[in-house]
């Protein structure tokens, strides 16, 4: 199963930089090991050295002012009725039958045993598990099998594991489940009104029109925030656009590479053990393989990200805009908090090398924030 998830740019360079320390165990056990790959690099690696007018040209007049077409954060009473039904379908209301067999599309309670050769395996025994049949949850048969089934009933059915079942022992094998149907419950959708509302166990939302309320005010809030981001990108990039790049910071984008691939090997490792499976088997190759085979990809990341953040020191230098140690020190203990770190120092700890490069991202924030200020933004849907 193949992924592609490199990120692009300063600001999601910005973006891992923090969100890839996490306080919690696995997450510093990943830390731990793509810190063992960081290495020394030279003084030219980092922005504070670095003369910016020998990379870039960028007047003031080419990002004050900047005209940015952007729709509005708006949440729609067709989202909020899409969300609405895609509750009800996934809460369905339960009726219990008794006066006929278990169909396709019922839920049943079961209780079963799974014996091979009179043996009762592992992982083949449950009592009063719920089961929807059609759903495929079980191997090819059973569900087949419990159809047709009456409450209290008990019945075996003989079936096969699949040969490229995952488990080894049971793969091809014949066994037999003993089956009991406990309860059958047909489900309908149910009516949305302050009852169902208030099944959902959501605090504070007891009625229907809460609940719509509710919708609303947590989508806005997801929309406003991609609007920021989308204007931020929007900004970075008009000013982007404008700015001439005199030649490459060779140093500065060979560390940012290596961030990426660190960063990104975190992100990984977590998604993949979100799957249950390890690395190789999520990526489909191993680790050193994916990123050979997105070598190009990171490369134009990293070129990028250096040429994103060389012209934001330039407007900076441009604007008088600069970062103070003591900006960084309030920086690094709200990040330190929000991230759940015990101290200050420990979150230092974990950002390891790129704490030196804190500063850059203080100043990455700083002149993006600066340039959606003195933007003139409009919106399309009100020109109409």
């Amino acid at each position: 199963m193949k992924k592609n998830f490199w990120m692009t740019g300063v600001l999601a360079l910005s973006v891992v930089l923090l969100a890839g320390c996490g306080a919690d165990e696995k997450q510093q056990e990943t830390e731990t090991a793509t810190q063992e790959t960081q290495v020394t690099y030279p003084d030219e690696a980092y922005l504070e050295n670095l003369n910016v007018d020998d990379f870039v040209e960028l007047d003031r007049d080419q990002y004050q002012g900047m005209t940015i077409s952007l729709a509005a954060a708006s949440v729609s009473d067709e989202q909020i009725d899409e969300e609405i039904q895609a509750a009800l379908s996934n809460n369905p209301k339960r009726t219990e039958i008794t006066d006929r067999a278990a169909q396709e599309g019922d839920l049943t309670d079961i209780s079963y045993v799974g014996k091979k050769d009179g043996v009762a395996f592992d992982g083949g025994t449950a009592d009063h598990y719920e089961l929807e049949l059609g759903s495929g949850t079980f191997i090819d048969g059973f569900e087949d099998g419990v159809i047709g089934m009456k409450k209290g009933e008990e019945k075996d059915l003989n079936l096969t594991f699949p040969e490229d079942y995952n488990d080894a022992e049971l793969a091809g094998q014949d066994v037999v489940f003993t089956v009991t149907l406990n309860t059958i419950y047909e489900l309908s959708e149910p009516e949305l009104d302050d009852a169902f509302v208030s099944g959902l166990g959501i605090e504070n939302v007891e009625t229907v029109e809460q609940y719509r309320q509710y919708l609303y005010d947590r989508d806005m809030e997801s929309a406003q925030q991609q609007y920021e981001n989308d204007l931020e990108n929007a900004v970075l990039d008009a000013a982007y656009q404008n700015a001439v790049f005199k030649k490459d910071a060779t140093e500065m984008e060979a560390r940012y590479r290596d961030r990426l691939v660190n960063t990104n090997y975190s992100y990984a490792t977590t998604l993949a053990a979100m799957y249950g499976v390890d690395l190789e088997t999520y990526l489909g190759m191993t680790w050193e393989e994916y990123v050979a085979a997105n070598e190009d990809d990171i490369a134009k990341s990293a070129n990028l990200a250096t040429k994103q953040i060389l012209m934001l020191q330039k407007i900076a230098q441009n604007e008088g805009l600069t970062v103070t140690e003591e900006e960084i020190e309030e920086g690094l203990t709200k990040d330190a908090e929000e991230y759940g770190y015990e101290s200050v120092e420990d979150y230092k700890e974990a950002l390891g090398e790129e704490l030196q490069t804190y500063g850059e991202y203080l100043l990455t924030e700083k002149v993006i924030d600066y340039l959606v200020e003195n933007a003139n933004v409009t919106d399309p849907g009100q020109e109409e």
